[in-house]
């Protein structure tokens, strides 16, 4: 399904947005060496329930996962780059985070993931995976302009992931998003460019450049759902929710402070 809002909708999209950023943000300062993946996962439960807002992770349970997912937040750390199911490990040093979080609220579903390092130590090459994946988001939205295609984000996007030098797997990518978490259309990280759906003012699109060092193959965790790199090698992910407007894209999910 194809979901377009009507500008009420867009209007509540935005408010589920902010919140996604801002409990993103939260879990990124809180996220301090020694911190345990499932005092995140609580914490995030405790702003999503404030907030008024439910999750869309603990009864989602896809043909991919093993049953209901069962927890408010995604923690990859190092080599698990989706899905990451929180369990009890505590955060060390030089460890690379992705935090990826989808809430409803008032009726329209926002997601969105940020990768950051932990502590002090910042490794050369795990900075370089995460501003890529930046870069190419920022790319990808740019591409999302009055007449462009879905290819077109797809192309723009995988351009600056391959010409960084990282593989691509097209497996898992972008989606459609609206009155629940994922729709079509499907958004590759890499495509042709004037090929697929349409763009048209109102519809919600999850944008999500992800990519692992050294390859395109996933393996899934024991726990059934965490996908890891088949390598070990490290990986980065970054996720934004626009709406397609009449003038190009805006960015839904950004922190109401910085």
């Amino acid at each position: 399904m194809i979901e377009i809002l009507n500008p009420s909708e867009v209007a509540r999209a935005r408010e589920t947005g902010a919140l996604v950023a801002d409990i993103l943000q939260a879990m990124k300062t809180r996220a301090t060496v020694g911190t345990n993946l499932l005092d995140i996962d609580q914490w995030t439960k405790e702003m999503i329930t404030e907030a008024g807002a439910e999750s869309c992770y603990v009864d989602y349970a896809p043909s991919f996962g093993r049953g209901p997912f069962g927890h408010y937040i995604c923690t990859g750390v190092n080599d698990a780059v989706l899905h990451g199911l929180p369990h009890n490990y505590a955060l060390a040093d030089g460890d690379l985070l992705t935090l990826d979080l989808a809430v409803v609220k008032n009726g329209i579903a926002a997601d969105a993931a940020i990768s950051f390092l932990v502590g002090d130590s910042q490794p050369a090459e795990s900075v370089a995976m995460i501003e890529a994946t930046e870069r190419a988001l920022a790319a990808g939205i740019a591409a999302a302009g009055p007449n462009a295609k879905i290819g077109d984000i797809s192309y723009a996007i995988g351009r600056v992931l391959i010409d960084a030098g990282y593989p691509v797997n097209t497996q898992f990518g972008g989606h459609g998003i609206g009155s629940t978490m994922h729709q079509d259309p499907h958004v590759p990280n890499t495509g042709r460019p004037g090929r697929g759906f349409k763009l048209r003012p109102g519809l919600l699109l999850a944008l999500e450049p992800w990519i692992m060092a050294d390859t395109d193959e996933l393996v899934t965790d024991d726990d059934g759902w965490t996908l890891r790199s088949a390598t070990g090698c490290r990986t980065a992910h970054t996720e934004h929710t626009i709406a397609i407007t009449a003038d190009g894209a805006e960015i839904l999910t950004l922190p109401t402070q910085k």
